[in-house]
C-alpha cells in the first residue's frame, strides 16, 4: 500500500501566494513543510497556525467536510480535547484546484510506535462519549467507514489472503466471527472514522506523565457505528489503557466484538504500508488483537 502521488506538487511558494492572495494578514510569517501524507500537505505557519492542503483530488471533498462540520465538533469536544477547526478558508487559485485550510497549530507529538497508558486512555474515552451523539441528516457519507463490517469482507479477507500480513489466518477467523455480530442498530453517530495512533497526539505533563493533547485529520469524519472509532483500544493503547478504555466506554458487547474487527481491517491495512512506522503499529495492534 504504498503512498498515493501527489496529483498537485505543493510547495512553500504556492502556499505563499495562496495566502498573499486571499489572507494576506498572514502571508509573511514562517512556512515549513512538516507532513507530504496520504491525502494532504501540512505547512506549519508561524508558531500558531498550520496549512492544509489536499494533494489528490479525492482528499479535496474531505477538507470540505472539515471546514463544513469541525467547528461543530470542536465545540462538543473541546473541553476535553481541541481539534484542528479551520480558521481560515481557502479557495481555488493561481493553478491550485481545491479548497484548503488554515487551522490551529496543535500541541504534541503522535503516540505512533508506542501504545498509549492509562491517562491517555481516560482522555480518549470522554472524547468519543462527547463525539457519539446522533448526527444529522447532512453529515458526510463514507462508504468505507462507520459501516456494516460485511461490507468490508471481501477488501479485508482479500488483503489477508494476498498481502504480507503478519498471522494473517488468525486475522481472517478474528474477522470472519465479527462480521457475523449483529450490526449497529441505534441512530447513526458522529465518528472520527480514522482514530488510529499517527491522529491521536500527546504531550508530557510538568510531573511527567503523557496526556492527551490533541486528535487530528477528521477527513474521514461520518456518522455510523460508533465500533470504527473504538477500535483504537487495540491501535492505541497499552493493555492497561486499553482495559480502562473500555470500561469507561461501556458499550454493548456486540459493539466491541465490531470494534475488534475494525481494528482487524485498519491494522492489516497499515501492515502493507511502505511506511516502516506504520508496519510497526500494525504489528503491535495486531498482537493486542490476537492476545488480548
Amino acid at each position: 500500500m504504498p503512498t498515493p502521488p501527489a496529483e498537485v506538487d505543493v510547495d512553500v511558494p504556492l502556499v505563499r501566494a495562496l495566502l498573499h492572495d486571499q489572507h494576506p494578514d498572514l502571508a509573511d510569517r514562517r512556512l515549513v513543510v512538516v507532513a507530504n501524507g496520504w491525502d494532504n500537505v501540512i505547512v506549519r505557519l508561524g508558531d500558531e497556525y498550520a496549512v492544509r492542503l489536499p494533494r489528490r483530488e479525492l482528499a479535496a471533498r474531505l477538507v470540505e467536510h472539515e471546514q463544513r462540520w469541525l467547528p461543530e465538533i470542536a465545540a462538543r469536544v473541546g473541553p476535553v480535547v481541541p481539534v484542528p477547526a479551520p480558521v481560515r478558508v481557502g479557495r481555488p487559485a493561481l493553478g491550485y484546484p481545491w479548497s484548503w485550510s488554515v487551522v490551529p497549530w496543535l500541541p504534541g507529538a503522535p503516540v505512533g510506535e508506542r501504545a498509549a497508558g492509562v491517562r491517555v486512555a481516560e482522555a480518549l474515552a470522554e472524547f468519543v462519549r462527547r463525539l457519539h451523539v446522533p448526527a444529522p441528516a447532512g453529515a458526510p457519507a463514507n462508504p468505507f467507514r462507520a459501516v456494516p463490517l460485511a461490507t468490508r469482507s471481501d477488501a479485508v479477507l482479500t488483503r489477508l489472503a494476498t498481502q504480507d500480513v503478519p498471522r494473517a489466518v488468525e486475522l481472517a477467523a478474528a474477522w470472519r466471527t465479527a462480521a457475523a455480530l449483529p450490526t449497529h442498530t441505534g441512530p447513526p453517530v458522529w465518528v472520527h472514522g480514522d482514530l488510529h495512533p499517527f491522529n491521536v497526539l500527546v504531550d508530557r505533563t510538568p510531573d511527567g506523565d503523557e496526556r492527551l493533547s490533541a486528535v487530528v485529520d477528521f477527513g474521514d469524519v461520518t456518522s455510523g457505528d460508533p465500533a470504527v472509532d473504538l477500535a483504537t483500544a487495540w491501535l492505541t493503547l497499552d493493555r492497561e489503557a486499553r482495559h480502562t478504555f473500555r470500561t469507561l466506554v461501556a458499550a454493548p458487547d456486540a459493539t466491541w466484538g465490531r470494534a475488534r474487527g475494525w481494528a482487524i481491517a485498519l491494522a492489516s491495512a497499515l501492515a502493507t504500508s511502505d511506511e516502516r512506522a506504520f508496519r510497526s503499529v500494525a504489528r503491535r495492534s495486531i498482537d493486542a488483537v490476537l492476545d488480548g
